[in-house]
């Protein structure tokens, strides 16, 4: 009789397990979002920045409407952000609103719950481009309760892992001073974490790996400095897609960070080709950028030019009327640079951080120092040989300010670094902590943040705490958000690393 009841329920185990294994693998698919072929197409040519193939794909598109509503949001996201037309947001944020109510009049399911979520957060997204903090932080709350619903229950779905992932980086990256309301509003986050759901999402079969490896490598680049891994990582997605236009933008931006702006100037060309898809006006700021390192001023000059002509938003316009009076500063054209210097002035905001560098450079009403400008511009773009060349004709009578004398150290400090001189560079940098004092120039604070990266990377790690944490003691200078940004972020590495030690 045991010997009976023993094989009846392994017989009945057998025919659960099948059963929930037959389950698994029809529903694997929705666990893990893996569009079918035709849905594919579409999301390759969103995120290519071809939104008007795109939709006429999708205008056709007859399959999984949950997943097509993604596609469709994503597309949209994208033209607000690269083209930051705040007409044209009014129009899709009409289209955001009725998917969130259609979707909220569905049954309550893992889909769903997560594209609520997306829909809210890139609603924030759009927001912050546009420059409403107040509706964007809003928009993000709901984003985050939602993504925290679905976790709870559905903990094994996959695709939430970028929403939560986007979410925990973002909150965690805020500035000091706005800790206080996210804490308000019952938002927390730590960039670690993000970085983890991130790449837990881009090892993954499903279909938004990509756009997980994107987010990721932006992380490593801006967030924690790793710009040679961010920019490899970027290239290794290319290899797959090597027309992919948002790719080619963001190796752009990482290579340029790297120092590696000859490099950029080759990704520029390869958009430059692509003459079909969404504008990408910002491209010629990054030219103007690339090409004010390499020397190249007349030309530089040109790209400005014509990124103040096209873009709509004001952002990063009192930096380019900046850039145009440095260069016609360095072609010692000093009436064109008197004459753009004062447009800067009038000119955009001072709200992204390029644009507070120069108004705080204006604010000043002396012009640069050329040496030390042309200096600072070669090394940033690993222009190594030309800035040493400069570096060599500085003489004391060519600094006569404390503040060029302590740029002067700043930038032996930076050249040593880029060329692998880490002995020199510390020594340098801690001149430039020491010389800075309680000035509000940001040579002090970005020379402990990157006496912390050295130190770091030495495996010393209770000098990169120390020097991470005065690298946050510094209260005025123009990069305080994205300096403390960085070194609160280290911190929160080291803290992990201890733990898990």
């Amino acid at each position: 009789m045991n010997r009976l009841k023993l094989i009846h329920h392994t017989k009945k185990a057998g025919i659960t397990t099948c059963l929930l294994l037959f389950w698994w693998v029809a529903n694997a698919n929705e666990a893990i979002w893996k569009f079918d072929p035709e849905l594919y197409k579409a999301y390759e040519w969103v995120t290519n920045l071809h939104p008007e193939k795109a939709n006429e794909l999708l205008a056709n598109y007859k399959g999984n409407v949950l997943h097509k509503t993604y596609v469709q949001t994503l597309n949209e996201t994208l033209q607000i952000l690269i083209t930051e037309d705040h007409a044209r947001f009014t129009e899709f944020d009409e289209r955001f609103k009725a998917r969130i109510k259609y979707l909220e009049g569905l049954p309550s399911s893992a889909e769903t719950l997560f594209l609520l979520a997306e829909i809210h957060l890139q609603r924030g997204f759009c927001y912050l481009n546009l420059g409403q903090e107040v509706n964007a932080v809003l928009s993000i709350r709901k984003a985050n309760q939602l993504v925290t619903d679905c976790q709870k229950k559905f903990p094994g779905f996959i695709p939430v892992k970028k929403t939560a992932g986007a979410i925990q980086v973002m909150v965690g990256a805020v500035p000091d001073k706005y800790q206080w309301f996210m804490n308000l509003l019952g938002l927390k986050g730590s960039v670690v974490a993000g970085q983890k759901l991130l790449s837990e999402l881009r090892v993954s079969t499903s279909s938004l790996s990509m756009e997980a490896s994107i987010l990721f490598f932006a992380v490593k680049g801006f967030l924690n400095q790793q710009f040679a891994e961010a920019a490899t990582g970027i290239n290794d997605c290319l290899k797959e897609q090597p027309n992919n236009r948002l790719l080619l933008f963001m190796s752009v931006n990482m290579l340029i960070k790297d120092a590696r702006s000859e490099e950029a100037l080759q990704m520029i060309h390869r958009i430059d080709q692509q003459t079909q898809g969404l504008p990408m006006h910002y491209i010629n700021y990054l030219r103007g950028e690339v090409l004010l390192q390499k020397g190249e001023y007349a030309q530089s000059i040109q790209a400005f030019k014509k990124f103040i002509e096209d873009y709509p938003s004001i952002s990063f316009k009192k930096d380019s009327h900046f850039k145009i009076a440095l260069n016609y500063w360095l072609l010692n054209d000093t009436q064109k640079a008197k004459l753009y210097f004062d447009k800067a002035k009038t000119t955009g905001s001072a709200k992204a951080e390029p644009d507070k560098y120069a108004h705080a450079q204006l604010e000043t009403g002396s012009l640069p120092n050329k040496k030390l400008s042309k200096v600072r511009f070669s090394t940033d773009g690993g222009y190594y040989k030309e800035a040493a060349a400069v570096l060599q004709t500085i003489s004391p009578a060519d600094l006569p300010t404390a503040k060029e004398q302590t740029e002067y150290y700043y930038r032996k400090a930076r050249l040593a670094h880029g060329t692998g001189e880490l002995s020199a560079a510390k020594l340098f940098y801690q001149q430039s902590i020491d010389m800075t004092k309680n000035n509000p120039w940001y040579f002090g604070a970005n020379s402990a943040l990157q006496l912390g990266y050295i130190a770091k990377a030495q495996k010393d790690f209770p000098n990169a705490r120390k020097y991470f944490e005065l690298a946050l003691s510094y209260q005025r200078h123009e990069y305080k958000n994205s300096i403390d940004s960085k070194a609160r972020t280290e911190l929160e590495l080291l803290n992990a690393t201890k733990t898990q030690s």
